[in-house]
């Protein structure tokens, strides 16, 4: 009698987990960019913008939040001023990404998955600092190479440096560095 007990809560918790677990997958898929897309914070279209972008989807709610840059996407959920029920947090995945001029309208990663780096010399959005989002940790990699930086996983990201200034970087001669047309080196690879 007692085994049939301990299969039956064997059977049960089992059951529990894999309810738990679809919950989870049931992340809402990313939109894609397009020109009606406005940022939050800046109220512009976000195209108008270079560098990675990011979307922030609510519980229940069939739309995405824009943000003129992934950091914009990473201080949503750092004030205490914003909704809490998100349902997913997606960043443009630069290892995929055409050019840092256009990011891509399609090549979305779940923030929570991607290698940031941070503190770099290239510049997003609004020309501030930027935490630029990679699928791959070797393109993260190679971006810290050719603008320096260092690379952090998303619950490492600093809440100064996203809530921080975020003061454009200045050259030598005190003017602001200007972005580049591509995020990285791509060499011989290619990332579709």
């Amino acid at each position: 009698m007692r085994t049939a007990w301990a299969i039956a809560a064997l059977a049960a918790s089992l059951l529990l987990g894999a309810c738990s677990e679809e919950k989870v997958a049931e992340m809402p898929p990313p939109f894609a960019l397009t020109e009606e897309a406005m940022g939050r914070y800046c109220g512009m279209n976000v195209l108008e913008h270079a560098g990675p972008k990011g979307q922030i989807i609510l519980d229940k709610i069939p739309e995405a939040i824009w943000f003129s840059s992934a950091r914009d996407a990473l201080a949503f959920t750092m004030l205490p001023e914003e909704p809490r029920n998100i349902a997913a947090i997606y960043v443009s995945d630069m290892s995929k990404a055409p050019s840092w001029d256009r990011p891509g309208a399609e090549n979305w990663i779940d923030a929570k998955t991607a290698f940031f780096v941070i503190e770099s010399q290239q510049r997003g959005g609004m020309g501030n600092e930027e935490a630029v989002p990679f699928s791959k940790e070797g393109d993260a990699n190679a971006f810290v190479s050719k603008h320096g930086g260092r690379v952090v996983g998303f619950n490492d990201v600093p809440q100064q440096y996203i809530l921080g200034s975020g003061a454009p970087a200045q050259g030598g001669d005190g003017d602001p560095i200007p972005p580049e047309g591509e995020p990285h080196d791509m060499g011989a690879h290619h990332h579709g």
